[in-house]
């Protein structure tokens, strides 16, 4: 719950000043897609960014030509610097953290990174500084673990510096919704903490609503990938059903979608993929357990989607059996190792599991990924693939062509043509016209 309405002071009025005019200097602390996306934004919006990233081979990778081509404008014209150092948050207004939060190894969260960041944060924290944290974690986050390592020096949230919790809302490769153009969700810590960061936020977003807690706000964030997540196994599970029932789950889905109210189409696939999705429920059903509460439907759906590689391979091996071929030895070719169409980000990607398990039964196993140019295969160290350039002589000389990433740009006529067998986890080859004998739906 907020802390009581304060009176704004004189602190809080000097940041809020400099925010207003955009003279406000911002360091945004990790720069993966999320911290990327938000400089982005603030450099669009003539803030002058400090780009703070910890892991030296990435930022030599964005130094090298792996910024986008306005962050590249924004650092010739000074509006962005970049470093590995945290020396800049003693010079900036605000603070956002950015950073990963990952699973363990045993599916629990795991924080390291925010609490790194967090206490890197506290070494440079002033007076007026507003700190907020956009990455996604469980509820009581911001509250718990980000404000004890802030308050270490002495100063006092809501007077000296203001905290808030604001989540990320980024769909790499959606070539409609930006940052620019998508609301945002506002906790502050306390209520002046709230204010200062909606005033923040407004100057660069459509609109910004301010709930009551940081909580609050962290909560709505694993409603928002929730409810995405059960949705998905839902339609994943009936998947499978209409498989054993000999029908066809898009056609299906496609003819309830013409209900113009109450139905909301989802789509199902061969996993879940991704640093969202298929990890932040289960942030949220670790933090349950600390209320004697087991989140059943989080998990069943998280056991379903988790089940969907197991299902693409039993087809690609009863495809290539009803062709008398063994998966032994055959010459099987993934199209797309990236989570989702039109992005290089291979993080939970369904074609792991899918290569592996291929390759333990002895499948000579490759890949095409035209945002991906090579895959380590995790768990697996005898995969270190490389991608293959896309040919009908490459096609041709495959068993088993499976489509599990359904990027732009690919031609399911010219697959189908050159391949003798596609398995389609996608729905991608709908609208092909011929050789229709040879695509297995999966």
């Amino acid at each position: 719950m907020s802390r009581s309405v304060r009176p704004e002071s004189a602190t809080w009025t000097a940041t809020a000043e400099k925010v207003r005019r955009r003279t406000a200097r911002v360091a945004v602390v990790g720069l993966g897609y999320v911290g990327l996306a938000a400089a982005r934004a603030l450099c669009d919006t003539s803030f002058h960014v400090a780009g703070i990233e910890s892991d030296a081979a990435r930022l030599r990778s964005l130094r090298a030509g792996g910024l986008q081509p306005e962050l590249r404008q924004a650092l010739a014209a000074r509006r962005l610097t970049l470093s590995g150092s945290y020396a800049a948050l003693a010079r900036c207004d605000v603070a956002l953290i950015c950073v990963q939060t990952p699973l363990t190894r045993l599916r629990t969260p795991d924080l390291s990174f925010v609490h790194s960041a967090a206490r890197r944060v506290a070494e440079h924290l002033h007076k007026g500084q507003l700190v907020v944290l956009e990455s996604t974690t469980y509820p009581g986050t911001t509250e718990e673990e980000v404000l004890p390592i802030l308050t270490e020096g002495g100063l006092a949230c809501g007077r000296d510096f203001f905290l808030a919790y604001c989540p990320e809302r980024v769909d790499p490769g959606n070539p409609v919704f930006d940052v620019a153009n998508i609301p945002r969700v506002v906790g502050g810590d306390d209520a002046a903490s709230a204010r200062l960061a909606a005033l923040f936020y407004e100057q660069f977003v459509p609109s910004v609503s301010v709930v009551s807690s940081a909580r609050a706000a962290e909560a709505a964030k694993l409603l928002e990938n929730i409810y995405r997540c059960v949705n998905i196994a839902m339609v994943n599970e009936l998947k499978m059903l209409f498989d054993r029932m000999k029908i066809d789950v898009w056609e299906v889905i496609e003819a309830a979608a013409t209900k113009p109210f109450g139905f909301q189409p989802f789509r199902p696939g061969p996993g879940l993929g991704g640093h969202c999705v298929p990890v932040d429920p289960f942030y949220l059903a670790w933090k349950a357990r600390e209320y004697g509460m087991r989140t059943r439907f989080i998990e069943l759906a998280g056991e379903v989607n988790t089940e969907m590689p197991e299902f693409v391979f039993a087809h690609i091996a009863a495809a290539l059996n009803e062709r008398r071929k063994s998966l032994r030895g055959a010459r099987v070719l993934i199209l797309g190792v990236a989570y989702k169409p039109g992005v290089s980000d291979t993080r939970e990607t369904p074609a792991a599991p899918i290569l592996a398990a291929l390759h333990a039964e002895g499948a000579r196993v490759s890949y095409n990924d035209p945002y991906v140019p090579s895959y380590d295969v995790p768990g697996t160290p005898a995969l270190r693939l490389k991608s293959k350039a896309l040919t009908p002589r490459l096609l041709a000389r495959q068993d088993c062509v499976v489509i599990v990433t359904d990027h732009p740009g690919y031609d399911y006529e010219f697959i189908v043509r050159h391949a003798p067998l596609v398995v389609d986890t996608r729905n991608a080859t709908r609208n092909v016209r011929g050789h229709r004998d040879r695509i297995v739906k999966a």
